[in-house]
């Protein structure tokens, strides 16, 4: 028999936390989060989040053991800007028996309709920002360490229980080999600089970011705005991603666009790839953990592209070029040989244009899985 209990204290979240270390444990391709950032994530609070959601834990036990864990959240944010009133699930994770994940699900189902929702999906987070769509392809390729690893099973499991396709995301590997690609792009961003003014601004450390944190978040919302999904960043959260991520990254792949006006036309912020490092750390920076990740920021011949955004009236201005450009020739001075697109809507055929000058294979695919309740009858 499975037993749904919520998550109240200390101790249950930090088995919350820590199942899905269980769960994988011998697979090569999971990439662990960091402990610190789930508690933080979770945390109602620290997690500026919870402003505008409400979200609940539970886990699943069998036999007086873990087997499976899943979280409930209701954003305010996207119902207000959607119209949609969907609850979310996320943070899912159970082993490979439908009564454990038909429990979890109804658990999230029948808390949602006791707060007045009509249906629910994900998996989601929070915002965009935070890791989304269960894994359907790619199960024998390595994760990155902002995306979300699960056996081929999940998918078995939601389609039993009713839930179907709502959206879906590909993930782009990038081979850095053709040079006359590289050269195009180089001559095609040059004569972007030329005919529009635009310009790269120089970056030399890391807080030489700091004065465009603002405008550059400014830019995200706007430019990620009609997404699936997605839901405007406060600045309470800007200030806690800025905190979050600011001492991975690597200047070198950090690429800001001015126009001949001052503002950023676009931006680009790639990081070198975490996920081995992630692994060996086994989710904790301390004591030795920190060391591999730093290994990694300086020294890697793999990328992670996190955030491009460009501004939506300057994306047929060569803005693409520039950025592309910068950040290529950043990759092969540092002896980079791939990267890997953080996941794009399949229907987001502007941002994979983005890469058609280079060798490319479509390498994992996920989806947001959605089911709408039945509000007929009351199950409180």
């Amino acid at each position: 028999m499975v037993q749904i209990v919520q998550v109240k204290n200390k101790r249950q979240l930090d088995s919350f936390i820590k199942f899905p270390f269980k769960l994988y444990k011998n697979n090569p391709y999971w990439v662990p989060p960091l402990i610190s950032d789930e508690k933080f994530t979770l945390d109602k609070n620290k997690n500026p989040a919870f402003e505008f959601s409400d979200a609940e834990l539970w886990l699943a036990y069998k036999d007086g053991k873990v087997v499976g864990r899943i979280a409930g959240i209701i954003s305010h944010s996207y119902i207000n800007k959607w119209g949609n009133r969907h609850a979310r699930f996320g943070w899912i994770d159970f082993i490979d028996d439908i009564d454990v994940s038909k429990a979890l699900l109804d658990t999230v189902e029948k808390w949602a309709k006791e707060n007045g929702m009509e249906g629910v999906h994900g998996p989601l987070g929070f915002c965009d920002l935070d890791k989304e769509g269960m894994l359907i392809e790619g199960f024998e390729e390595l994760g990155t360490f902002i995306t979300i690893y699960n056996y081929p099973y999940y998918m078995k499991h939601m389609e039993a229980l009713g839930y179907v396709k709502d959206a879906e995301w590909i993930e782009i590997d990038i081979t850095l080999s053709n040079d006359d690609s590289i050269k195009k792009i180089a001559a095609l961003s040059q004569k972007a600089k030329e005919k529009y003014g635009l310009s790269v601004v120089p970056l030399k450390r890391n807080k030489d970011v700091i004065p465009y944190v603002k405008e550059i978040f400014d830019l995200l919302n706007q430019g990620y705005g009609h997404l699936y999904g997605v839901v405007p960043i406060t600045a309470k959260q800007v200030e806690c991603y800025v905190k979050q991520f600011f001492s991975f990254l690597n200047i070198d792949y950090i690429c800001i666009v001015k126009s001949e006006d001052g503002r950023i036309a676009g931006f680009g912020i790639i990081m070198p790839s975490l996920s081995k490092a992630a692994q060996k750390s086994k989710g904790r920076l301390f004591p030795t953990g920190f060391i591999h990740f730093l290994k990694a920021i300086k020294k890697n011949d793999t990328l992670d592209l996190y955030l491009v955004a460009i501004r939506p009236e300057l994306r047929s201005k060569g803005v693409p070029y520039v950025l592309l450009d910068d950040l290529t020739q950043a990759a092969l001075k540092n002896g980079v040989v791939r990267a890997i697109a953080s996941p794009e809507l399949e229907t987001n055929h502007a941002v994979q244009s983005m890469w058609r000058s280079y060798e490319t294979r479509i390498h994992r695919r996920r989806r947001c899985y959605l089911k709408l309740l039945d509000t007929s009858s009351s199950d409180k």
